[in-house]
């Protein structure tokens, strides 16, 4: 794939740059009326919040050492599980490690 990517197979595909016309049916209808009305309410779903609130914290991790960085990864776990309920299970992520 990476090698038919380098010699230019894939520059002149029809649609390129352009949306997915995915059509009605890619999503079940009651979560696109529930997508559709939080959209147009300017609401973002819960799990994208913290998304948002995890990478912050993930930010502020790195200035931290020792009991400080440790009390800290605890919470970003905390707030990792509360995400993992919440969202598509395609997009769950892994707690994170002393190796973080």
């Amino acid at each position: 794939m990476k090698k038919a990517e380098r010699e230019g197979h894939f520059t002149d595909l029809p649609g390129k740059g352009k949306p997915l016309k995915l059509g009605q049916d890619y999503m079940n209808p009651e979560d696109k009326q529930l997508y559709k009305t939080m959209k147009d309410n300017n609401i973002l779903p819960r799990w994208i919040n913290l998304a948002n609130e995890i990478d912050l914290m993930k930010d502020d991790l790195r200035r931290l050492e020792g009991k400080e960085k440790r009390r800290k990864m605890k919470d970003i776990n905390k707030k990792i599980k509360e995400y993992n309920y919440a969202c598509p299970a395609s997009l769950q992520r892994v707690p994170l490690t002393e190796e973080h």
